[in-house]
């Protein structure tokens, strides 16, 4: 058998990529800043980085490490870089690279090699399917890359990808990353991020990581709700419209009023089974995590989920060639997330913000609101670390709540909604201790202030302005590290 080979990039990148692969942790962000400063784009940088990671780390146990985060974080982070000015810019790039160069040179996922092979062969893809199937549901997980190599090659691109959401959305209910993972990675691809041509490779680690074990557990409630609703037939209208605005606002206050997560997905299928659009029931359902996420007492800095799950879920019930049903379980099953059923267990009573107390705020002007935000945020009190055994369990500080009331009483003035956005952005790149949780939540904020109607969609830049006082000043070395390189450079 011959020997195999380590993946090998286009000449046109590889030098890139093996800087990243091969410069020491100590180094990596000086000489990416100077590689940037040397004219190597913002774009050649993240796809080099993704490329680097890919092929020299390794999948953990769990979810934090390895190629996972830096992957599904791409596509948030591109934005980003978009919404930032001059050298700014940089600093999300020099977190990616950063995050990737660390697992590269970290003990629990490297040393790694991805290996080139040559695709299991098939008749057709009804056979390479019902093998992938079969290596799914026996946790086999190089097998499912061997047999993913030939359908990538053999069938359009959707249609590959439609095969393993259908097995990666149903694990929501292990952990949401299953389905994150090559959702996020998918859309960085459609958005143009990365070019496509990478896109059976750096899909690989998301298709091993969706095919191990364990099996996703059976959910009869949710099969139950589909069936007696009679939603895959009676479920036709995609598109929602001005006819359902509504019936969206109630749905929405609904859900974000609930005590019982379980009590979402039967408000959810009653819905659609009454004729709201998919789209309809996605925008209640972005609406209902908002208020459900401001209600939330969690401190942990990376419990963004109930955003950035509903956010990606938006994104692929509008994605032409998933299945019906894919589609319905991204809406239904949304809370049975771990890190979203878990905020269960730690919610204020609604409703939230407490609108009395954004009442009793002195009036300021936009410029003076924007600062105090801001003020409010970089003077949270800091973590004790000695006092935190899980992170899980963390609670919010109360001063958290001081922020959330300036950025209501910001929307609810009716200043402009992108300062404050670009604000939010110039402070979400000081975080590298989330693994691009913060990068995510920012970014789906965003986008669903821009995909939610009104009167509703003030809420989720305050949930970014929340979301932002929870996660700064955990950890900004890289940041720090980037305002001491550019001192120098004066």
């Amino acid at each position: 058998m011959p020997v195999a080979q380590r993946v090998q990039y286009p000449a046109s990148i590889e030098p890139l990529v093996q800087f990243i692969e091969d410069t020491p942790p100590s180094e990596i962000v000086d000489k990416t800043l100077e590689k940037l400063r040397g004219g190597v784009s913002t774009e050649d940088m993240l796809t080099a980085s993704a490329l680097a990671v890919t092929r020299s780390s390794d999948l953990p146990p769990g979810h934090h490490g390895g190629p996972l985060h830096p992957l599904a974080g791409l596509y948030a982070l591109s934005n980003l870089v978009k919404r930032l000015d001059g050298e700014d810019k940089f600093v999300p790039v020099l977190q990616h690279v950063a995050l990737s160069n660390k697992h590269i040179n970290a003990p629990e996922t490297s040393p790694y090699q991805l290996l080139e092979f040559a695709p299991l062969n098939f008749t057709d893809f009804e056979a390479a399917k019902a093998a992938f199937l079969l290596a799914c549901s026996r946790g086999e997980s190089l097998k499912a890359d061997h047999i993913y190599q030939w359908i990538w090659d053999n069938v359009p691109a959707i249609e590959a990808f439609d095969l393993l959401m259908s097995v990666a959305i149903p694990k929501n209910n292990i952990d949401d990353h299953y389905f994150v993972f090559p959702g996020y990675a998918w859309r960085a691809f459609e958005a143009g991020v990365l070019d496509k041509q990478y896109l059976s490779l750096l899909m690989r680690p998301s298709v091993k990581y969706a095919a191990r074990f364990p099996i996703a557990p059976a959910t009869p409630e949710l099969d139950a709700l589909i069936k007696d609703n009679k939603l895959m037939e009676r479920v036709t209208r995609q598109e929602t419209g001005d006819d359902e605005t509504v019936a969206i606002g109630r749905l929405g206050k609904n859900i974000g009023q609930v005590e019982e997560f379980a009590d979402i997905p039967v408000m959810i299928a009653s819905a659609l089974a009454k004729g709201l659009s998919l789209d309809g029931a996605g925008e209640a359902l972005s609406i209902g995590a908002a208020s459900l996420f401001m209600r939330s007492l969690g401190g942990n800095p990376m419990d963004v989920h109930l955003h950035t799950s509903i956010n990606l879920r938006r994104y692929l019930i509008r994605l032409e060639g998933l299945n019906l049903r894919s589609k319905l379980l991204l809406l239904l099953n949304w809370h049975l997330g771990p890190e979203i059923r878990s905020t269960q267990m730690r919610m204020q009573p609604p409703p939230q913000p407490d609108m009395d107390a954004v009442k009793a705020l002195p009036p300021r002007s936009q410029e003076a609101l924007l600062d105090a935000i801001q003020h409010s945020i970089y003077t949270q009190p800091p973590t004790d670390w000695s006092q935190v055994s899980n992170l899980g369990l963390m609670r919010a500080v109360p001063e958290v709540r001081e922020t959330v009331n300036l950025a209501t009483q910001y929307m609810q003035a009716g200043y402009d909604p992108q300062a404050l956005i670009a604000r939010l952005a110039e402070i979400v790149c000081h975080d590298n201790f989330t693994e691009m949780h913060a990068f995510k939540h920012h970014n789906a904020v965003i986008e669903e202030y821009n995909n939610t109607r009104e009167p509703w969609r003030w809420m989720h830049l305050v949930c970014g302005a929340q979301a932002a006082a929870i996660s700064f000043g955990k950890n900004m070395a890289i940041y720090e590290q980037y305002l001491d390189l550019l001192h120098a450079a004066e």
